[in-house]
């Protein structure tokens, strides 16, 4: 018998069809003998609905009132999941997140995990009933429902997992795993059998949308093998874990619910998969005097206002090498407000001019094997250059390298690095079941 925790998206519980395909999917799981965990997004366009609902009332809601409000798509999917399981003959229980001890800061809208205290979860699969927990939120220290962000119910999923011990937290989405790159630009992306959790680390910072960073890094902290897979089909999926062999779990479910392919791999490809990403922008800081402290304060004061600083390059311009100019990229949504700071210092901080670019794509390059394969920056690069794309910014790590092009070269870019990479699949097409990607 296993404990597992299974989170669902959203296009995996649209509707009343969606929800009884999950809630049977929950059952066999269940009738084969083990103790199940649920955890929910809200239905399909809920959380968009809700917000332009918010919207058409005030330009300004309060954030401890938006919580509430947005908690409300995660706790309608809870409940009614819970009747579809329990339709089904099994005896099944919803939590909300603050019922799941769920405990959280007081940041409203991006609330972190400081703790967690499943009790009733644990009394609830103890007694062999199976338990759905609205994911994406959690209560304050001064019992406030908080909400956790992009990402939370992925995030809520894996730190329930490692809160119960779980064997697996399998996170089901609509398409067969993580790819090599996104299906819905690159037909021909195959889906990735295993991958490291540092290499699901940097494909996530860096634009892959199928799980969330924080997710993984609770993951990383605390041990908790994870099975990236669709709801709306019975292939294995994508096993992520830093463990030299992945946990011998095959047998535990029906059907293939946790098997997974213990392939013989003699060496580790040298490229897992390519990340994009469509928001970020760029500032240029031109003119700043080149001297010691000037670029220290100027990302202190993006610190200042929370903005959340990406790629980072100076210049010093060869007609006057007094002064540099300080290139970066950040979150659109950092954009607006790291302008204003940056411009309301500009008399401290001695620039000449702020120059803004929204219409940036970002490529990012993932693999183990570059640790110990030269040559990869160069293919890179070439690949770029034969499709007649120009780089703006670079920069790198140890397992990525990232470049900023035009927006509108960016799908081009990707599908170009694909096929040069050979990451190609040469088998039938990526399948999107909902349209989504969560």
């Amino acid at each position: 018998m296993a404990l597992i925790v299974q989170k669902y998206g959203g296009s995996s519980v649209a509707d009343a069809a969606a929800m009884k395909r999950v809630a049977q999917r929950v059952v066999e799981t269940h009738d084969a003998g083990h103790q199940v965990v649920v955890v929910v997004s809200a239905m399909g366009d809920t959380t968009d609905d809700l917000l332009d609902t918010a919207a058409e009332i005030t330009s300004n809601a309060p954030e401890r009132e938006m919580d509430i409000l947005l908690s409300a798509g995660e706790r309608i999917s809870m409940a009614l999941l819970s009747m579809a399981v329990n339709e089904l003959g099994v005896p099944a229980q919803a939590y909300t997140g603050a019922q799941a001890g769920i405990r959280t800061d007081s940041h409203f809208g991006r609330a972190q995990i400081v703790g967690m205290v499943p009790e009733r979860v644990a009394r609830s699969i103890r007694g062999g009933q199976v338990a759905i927990v609205a994911g994406f939120q959690g209560v304050s220290k001064d019992e406030d429902v908080t909400t956790l962000g992009r990402g939370g119910s992925d995030t809520t999923a894996v730190a329930l997992a490692a809160a119960l011990h779980a064997d697996v937290c399998e996170i089901y989405t609509d398409v067969d795993g993580l790819f090599s790159a996104d299906p819905r630009i690159v037909p021909k992306a195959h889906r990735l059998r295993t991958i490291t959790q540092e290499e699901t680390l940097e494909m996530a910072a860096h634009g892959a949308k199928i799980l969330h960073l924080r997710a993984v890094e609770f993951a990383r902290r605390y041990g908790v093998p994870l099975h990236v897979r669709s709801s709306f089909s019975e292939n294995n999926g994508t096993w992520i874990s830093d463990a030299p062999a992945h946990p011998e779990l095959e047998g535990m479910v029906p059907s293939a619910a946790l098997a997974h392919n213990q392939e013989d791999t003699m060496e580790e490809p040298i490229i897992s998969g390519i990340a994009h990403d469509r928001s970020q922008d760029k500032i240029t800081v031109t003119g700043i005097p080149n001297s010691p402290g000037k670029a220290a304060r100027v990302f202190s004061i993006c610190a200042e206002i929370g903005a959340n600083i990406d790629m980072i390059v100076q210049n010093i311009p060869t007609a006057d090498p007094t002064r540099a100019n300080i290139t970066f990229t950040l979150p659109e949504g950092d954009a607006k407000k790291t302008l204003a700071a940056l411009e309301a210092a500009r008399d401290e901080l001695n620039f000449q001019d702020l120059r803004y670019n929204p219409n940036i794509g970002k490529l990012s390059l993932v693999g183990a094997g570059m640790r110990t394969n030269p040559g990869v920056s160069a293919k890179l690069f070439s690949a770029l250059s034969d499709a007649g794309i120009n780089i703006d910014l670079i920069s790198t790590s140890e397992i990525r390298i990232s470049v900023v092009t035009k927006l509108d070269d960016l799908d081009r870019a990707v599908q170009a690095v694909h096929t040069a990479f050979g990451l190609d699949s040469t088998e039938s097409e990526a399948v999107v079941y909902g349209g989504t990607g969560r």
